[in-house]
């Protein structure tokens, strides 16, 4: 019995070293969207950061198709061993659900939720020669032209889809959706005057708003933006309940090991500290936020709860 103890003491010492060495090997951040975006950007400067934090390379993968789902449903079923994370927007945890059928995994049930990294307020802007200087202008305009005036957005179902749908939903006005493939072609067609206006994420347009391309005439934050002092909140302008940021998070299969969980909740904190990381994202106007575990968990919730509502209240789809 003596010697029985003895091995099986061994065995678990050996087991809790070999988990505690974590990692020992390159780790994966999936990205569920294509290189060049807001998500893919963030995952590459958080993964720089890990990788002096940890010791061990990690390599970004670009996993991109049906709205995020496709990486997602990956990660669901890569083993919970430390080897695979996720790095997303908000789109397929609290949005596709609700607007694809059959959807593969359970955003609430199959994911560790780590933290959410950063968020960033959407901004209403039109053409820089658009008669509208204001939401008072535009909302009469609105209100004049029923489905006439053109909201152009990154897809169905996306951040800035769902934020003119809100905004419609709260002022009692009807515009006509215009879904891109993607967000650079809608920017393209806004800077071109082709559509009349958007809700696109600050950090997308900033640049435009700046040299003048483009006018903003709210921020969708709860406060105004840094990078937009000037720029009035929706509830400045006299729309209430269009409170809406945009997130990126990071994630993992069910069953991560809690000793991992706390290691790279420990890197992803000391990445977010960084002066350098800091700067690179409030710049272009991502606010840190680097929450819990619990945090995130119950944030989900409500994010999850609020987009179901509305899906559902303006039967969006995603075709």
């Amino acid at each position: 019995m003596k010697i029985q103890r003895l091995i099986a003491t061994a065995a678990l010492a050996l087991l809790s070293t070999a988990t505690l060495a974590w990692p020992d090997k390159p780790v994966t951040l999936l990205v569920p969207f294509p290189p060049g975006g807001s998500t893919d950007t963030i995952a590459r400067a958080i993964g720089t950061k890990l990788q002096e934090r940890l010791g061990q390379t990690f390599i970004v993968d670009n996993k991109a198709g049906a709205t995020g789902t496709i990486g997602a449903t990956q990660v669901k079923r890569s083993p919970a061993d430390g080897q695979t994370f996720m790095v997303t927007s908000l789109g397929p945890l609290v949005v596709a659900p609700h607007l694809l059928k059959n959807v593969p995994y359970d955003a609430g049930k199959d994911f560790e939720l780590l933290s959410v990294l950063v968020q960033a307020p959407n901004v209403l802007v039109v053409p820089a020669a658009s008669p509208h200087k204001g939401v008072a202008e535009l909302l009469a305009a609105l209100k004049a032209h029923p489905d006439k005036l053109s909201f152009a957005s990154s897809g169905n179902g996306s951040s800035d889809h769902l934020t003119a749908e809100l905004f419609w939903l709260q002022t009692g006005t009807s515009g006509l959706h215009i879904p891109y493939k993607g967000g650079a072609p809608a920017i393209s067609d806004l800077l071109g005057g082709q559509v009349d206006a958007s809700f696109q994420n600050v950090n997308a347009v900033l640049q435009h708003i700046n040299a003048g391309k483009l006018r903003a005439l709210a921020v969708t934050g709860d406060k105004r933006s840094a990078v937009l002092p000037n720029v009035p909140t929706l509830a400045e302008a006299g729309v209430k309940g269009v409170d809406v940021y945009s997130w990126q998070a990071i994630v993992a299969p069910k069953g991560l090991p809690a000793d991992v969980k706390a290691k790279m909740a420990d890197g992803l904190q000391a990445a977010l500290a960084d002066p350098k990381i800091r700067q690179q994202f409030t710049s272009v106007g991502l606010e840190i936020v680097g929450s819990n575990a619990e945090q995130f968990t119950a944030f989900q919730a409500k994010e999850n709860a609020r987009w179901k509502q509305l899906i559902e209240t303006r039967k969006i789809t995603a075709d």
